[in-house]
């Protein structure tokens, strides 16, 4: 069935198409937003509202690709506003740390002392990243730089931006994954 289809049903307030849809994509929705809020929580409720609005507004919606493709849409554009309502105001290295180990959910919780470990070892990473991807780190997680002011003062693209804080955050993720298995 395609997109029209589905829509014209929904806007028909059929349940079982509806359900359907959100079977479907809520999930990878909410997996989706989570890597931009790092709330899975937030994340849900994100998600749950694109859904309300899809059901809600229906009568108002012109899908041009599929529906798929609106509903990360949405999701991407929800989030952002919300990224947009929130200023963070971490002003240390405690933010990286926060946001980079929210998003490894573990069976077990971690001492005490070994959080205080993978906090020393997490900053001590960011310390040895390349000088160029260090400054991005820093610019972006303690100063709360946005992509377009840290690459206007490295004279760099935001692309160039996006991709050293992309590979900043793997290489980080992977090590505190490995912290994690040696605490287990």
């Amino acid at each position: 069935m395609d997109s029209k289809d589905i829509l014209f049903k929904i806007r028909n307030k059929n349940h079982y198409a509806f359900k359907q849809v959100f079977d479907e994509h809520y999930i990878n929705l909410v997996v989706y937003a989570n890597k931009y809020l790092f709330d899975y929580g937030l994340s849900e409720d994100i998600v749950q509202e694109v859904f309300l609005c899809l059901w809600e507004k229906s009568h108002l919606i012109k899908i041009k690709t599929s529906i798929k493709a609106y509903l990360y849409a949405m999701v991407r554009n929800k989030c952002l506003n919300e990224l947009k309502m929130v200023k963070i105001t971490y002003t240390d290295e405690n933010f990286i740390f926060d946001n980079l180990t929210k998003e490894i959910h573990t069976p077990f919780a971690l001492e005490d002392d070994h959080k205080q470990i993978l906090h020393d070892k997490t900053i001590d990473l960011i310390e040895s990243l390349p000088d160029k991807m260090k400054h991005i780190v820093k610019l972006r997680f303690i100063n709360n730089y946005a992509y377009k002011d840290i690459a206007m003062e490295l004279n760099v693209s935001i692309n160039t931006v996006k991709t050293q804080l992309k590979r900043a955050k793997s290489r980080l993720m992977l090590f505190i994954l490995f912290i994690l298995l040696c605490f287990s």
